[in-house]
C-alpha cells in the first residue's frame, strides 16, 4: 500500500504532463485508462485468466460505481494538478481520503470492518492533517 500511496502523486504528476502537453486532459485520462486496462488484461492472463467475468453480471450494481470514482479521480487530478500544482492537488486527495476512510471505518460501509473513531484515532487523524496542512504551507 506504501507503493501504491507513491505512485498517486506520481501518476497525477505525469498525467497532468501528458494532458497539458496534448492539450486534453480528457484525452489523457482515455490514453491512462488504456493502458491501465492492458496492463489489467496482462496481470489477469498471468494470474487466474478471464473465467471470473462469469461472476460479473450476478454483483450488485453499485460495486461498479468504484470504476466511475476512478474516472472522476484521474479526470480531476489530470485537469486541476497543473493550474494548482501535484502537491495541493494531493493534498486535498489526501485530506478525502482521511475523511471517506474514517467514515467507512466508522459504520462499516460497503462490507468493511467496522472500527469506531475512539479518541486515539481521532487524534491520529487530526495528527495526518495538521502534518499535511504543514507540508501544504512550506
Amino acid at each position: 500500500m506504501l507503493a501504491a500511496g507513491i505512485g498517486i502523486p506520481i501518476l497525477a504528476a505525469l498525467n497532468a504532463q501528458l494532458g497539458a502537453r496534448i492539450g486534453s486532459p480528457v484525452v489523457a485520462a482515455v490514453v491512462l485508462f488504456c493502458v491501465a486496462l492492458t496492463g489489467a488484461v496482462v496481470a489477469m492472463m498471468l494470474t487466474q485468466g478471464p473465467l471470473a467475468f462469469r461472476h460479473v453480471p450476478a454483483q450488485p450494481r453499485y460495486l461498479f460505481l468504484a470504476g466511475l470514482l476512478v474516472c472522476f479521480y484521474v479526470l480531476s487530478i489530470t485537469w486541476v494538478a497543473p493550474k494548482f500544482g501535484v502537491g495541493n492537488a494531493v493534498f486535498f486527495v489526501l485530506m478525502g481520503q482521511m475523511i471517506s476512510a474514517a467514515l467507512i471505518d466508522q459504520f462499516g460501509l460497503f462490507g468493511a470492518i467496522q472500527r469506531p473513531i475512539s479518541v486515539m484515532r481521532a487524534a491520529g487523524l487530526g495528527s495526518m492533517a495538521l502534518g499535511l496542512m504543514l507540508i501544504l504551507k512550506a
